[in-house]
This record gives structure tokens, sequence and C-alpha cells, in this order.
């Protein structure tokens, strides 16, 4: 598999996307390799994933020091110096600054249909919450090209599911997240069926 593209992953949190990306990886379901996990939160649970999958990881920031122009360039940095050719964020909550060459090389998965329930503030758990506040009988989970607004580039893949009349913020979040563990590899699946990543946001 050496020879598969790099992909980065960008996390803030558990990295449950991590773990499953890995084990699409090993089955043979996701053709490519997670080379680096960049992370800016201390004691984030992807920090420990990364290191039992063996996976290199980088805290960066932690102490939320840096404007989003100086964030982005060290990150991106590290990404380059990994060889990867696509990034993923996956629970990540920083807005980046993105270099000019990697516009339409950098993916989101969100955990509602965009653009509903997207944006600055929309994250986790608020998300099922406003969907159950809305009255809303469908949601899901999107993937996206990202630019340099939360939640606003090039849709690429959604998947939809009903919201139920017992739903909770937490079994609703569950269900969503079932989709996103299907949704984000076969997003990464067709980014680079799709002109090895030209295409974006």
């Amino acid at each position: 598999m050496s020879d598969a593209p790099g992909v980065a992953v960008f996390a803030s949190g558990g990295g449950r996307s991590v773990e499953n990306l890995a084990r699409c990886i090993s089955a043979g379901e996701l053709a490519c390799r997670l080379s680096v996990i960049v992370c800016d939160r201390a004691g984030a649970g992807v920090l420990e994933r990364a290191e039992r999958l063996g996976i290199e990881s980088v805290l960066l920031d932690p102490e939320r020091e840096l404007d989003p122009d100086a964030f982005s360039h060290a990150a991106f940095e590290c990404v380059r110096a990994h060889d990867c050719r696509l990034v993923v964020l996956a629970g990540f909550l920083r807005l980046l600054a993105l270099p000019a060459d990697w516009h339409g090389r950098v993916l989101n998965i969100h955990p509602a249909l965009l653009p509903a329930f997207g944006g600055k503030g929309y994250y986790g758990d608020r998300v099922h919450r406003a969907v159950l506040e809305s009255g809303v009988q469908f949601t899901g989970c999107t993937v996206h090209y990202v630019n340099e607004e939360y939640d606003a580039g090039r849709i690429l893949l959604q998947r939809c599911i009903p919201v139920l009349p017992e739903d909770t913020v937490a079994s609703l979040g569950a269900r969503v997240f079932e989709q996103e563990r299907i949704a984000l590899p076969e997003a990464i699946s067709r980014h680079f069926e799709r002109a090895g990543g030209g295409a974006g946001s």
C-alpha cells in the first residue's frame, strides 16, 4: 500500500472516524494510506487512537496562540512533509486559511444535510439538538470540499436518514455517525477517482 495516495486527517476530538478509515484501509475497502494525524487539542482521544493504530500524529498549537494564517501554514507544511495528496477534516473545529495549491484537496464531514444546520458553532451534539428542535423530518451527513467559510464548500456526497419521533440527541447522533462511517470512505474514493484531486471548493 506504500504507493497508495497519502491522506492527512485533521481532528480535534475522539478520532472515531480515523479508526473507521483505518479499518476500511485494512479491509481493502479504501485505497489510500493514513500518513499523519494533525490534532490541535492536547489530550484528544484521536492522539491515543493514532498511537494504537501506528499512525504518526502531530499536536499543533494546543494553546491556540497562532492566528488562522499561521496555524494553516504550519499544518500544511506538515501535510507536505508527509507527501499527502488529500486532507480530511474529521471533527476538526478550527477555520483554515487554505493555501492556493490545496483548494479542491481538503474534505470535511459534517453531521447534517448542508446547507441546513451548518456554519460557525454547528458541530457535534449542537447540530443534532438543532435538528430535533427544528422539527425537520430528515437529517444525515455531508462530505464537502472545504473553502474559507465554515461548511460552505461544494458538496461531494450526502447520506440521508429519517428523524424518528423517539429520537434523542444521543440516538440521532449515533445513527448519523453510522452514515458517516459509510460516507467518508466513499467520498475519499470518489475524490481520488475524479481527476486526482483537482476538483473542488
